[in-house]
């Protein structure tokens, strides 16, 4: 992984997902101001999905011209496959990176659940642009697509990378079925967005804290 338009729409609030502090990084006036146009769409798709973008509905946003914005982004498939790449390199600073300091193993992965369940907290009022852009184009071939699903992978594979290490320093019982823990972690961060967002059922985040814990217990040495 990578080191892991309507009119008179008003301007969009900052969400979560743009709020989230980009990498540090020495910018040109023009990176400068594709970065802003980049906050603006982020804040754009959290509230009305991938679909919800436009050339248009950015200038507005931004106070910039149309053709201001579609000179950093030539087409709007191009806008949103770079909307997806920044809010995954924002999800890697926010969750991947901290954990990795952590110790190989069980520290580290209980570390990314809890950075993810963290930021799936601070997306239940604006939406999670992964797990949005899955239901608008689940059915739909494409480069946009292939961005979304490509970028989840990468992310699933790194929940599975520290699980097989977890089992590796003997942490994890010798006959734990990696990808079925992966699959029910991913699981229970899905049921969060479901539960909390679309059904606002009280105390979703502390079932989902309690339902992994008891995925460790049920795989570790201790478990059994």
């Amino acid at each position: 992984m990578s080191q892991l338009a309507v009119s008179g729409r008003k301007p969009v609030r900052r969400s979560a997902a743009a709020k989230v502090a980009a990498p540090s990084r020495v910018l040109h006036k023009g990176q400068q101001t594709r970065l802003v146009i980049l906050d603006a769409a982020l804040a754009l798709a959290a509230e009305a999905g991938l679909e919800g973008l436009s050339i248009g509905a950015l200038a507005e946003s931004t106070g910039m011209s149309k053709s201001g914005v579609f000179a950093h982004f030539g087409s709007r498939e191009e806008l949103q496959i770079s909307v997806i790449h920044e809010y995954f390199q924002r999800f890697e600073q926010e969750v991947f990176y901290p954990a990795i300091k952590e110790s190989r193993g069980l520290p580290r992965l209980r570390a990314l659940f809890e950075n993810w369940m963290k930021r799936v907290t601070e997306e239940i009022q604006s939406g999670c642009i992964f797990i949005s852009g899955a239901i608008d184009f689940d059915d739909r071939p494409g480069p946009v697509r292939d961005a979304l699903a490509s970028s989840v992978r990468v992310w699933l594979a790194a929940v599975e990378r520290a699980a097989t290490l977890a089992k590796e320093e003997g942490q994890l019982v010798a006959d734990a079925d990696v990808r079925q823990i992966c699959f029910e972690i991913h699981g229970l961060i899905l049921s969060v967005h479901y539960e909390a967002r679309f059904l606002q059922t009280p105390g979703s985040i502390e079932r989902a804290q309690r339902a992994f814990e008891q995925i460790l217990a049920r795989y570790s040495m201790g478990g059994r």
